[in-house]
């Protein structure tokens, strides 16, 4: 039961960056609005390109199961600096300040979803341990 509750766990946590890598390129312009919005101006493309790659790579090693170390510090790198600039919940007006804060809240679990993942593997369905039981060769 562990084994198939690894997968599924792992299937959830990349859809949140997969869905979010899609909506990035999709709605490129308007993300590079909302950038400004939040006063980040310096090179928008940049940024932007880079964060749909952390995205897409972690999204995709995490989903299959091979290098989650490495794709959890991919979503770690994205996901932290960006939950702290959108979701400063101290910040903002009373009207908004609840409902942040609660977004925040989640972010936050969901990068210490990341950092479990990172000390506890993929488990056992993960194309790494298919590479790691299949023999190759003569």
């Amino acid at each position: 039961m562990k084994d198939i509750l690894d997968l599924v766990g792992r299937i959830l946590l990349s859809i949140i960056f997969l869905y979010e890598a899609y909506d990035s390129i999709a709605f490129f312009k308007q993300n590079k609005q909302t950038m400004t919005d939040y006063g980040i101006t310096w090179n928008q493309d940049l940024l932007l390109y880079g964060a749909i790659f952390l995205l897409l790579i972690g999204g995709v090693l995490i989903l299959i199961g091979y290098r989650v170390g490495f794709g959890a510090t991919c979503l770690l790198l994205y996901w932290i600096p960006f939950t702290f600039i959108v979701y400063s919940w101290w910040n903002d007006p009373e009207a908004v300040r609840r409902i942040n804060s609660l977004i925040f809240m989640k972010n936050l679990a969901v990068a210490g979803g990341l950092l479990m993942l990172m000390v506890n593997g993929a488990g056992r369905y993960s194309v790494k341990r298919i590479f790691a039981t299949t023999k190759v060769g003569t």
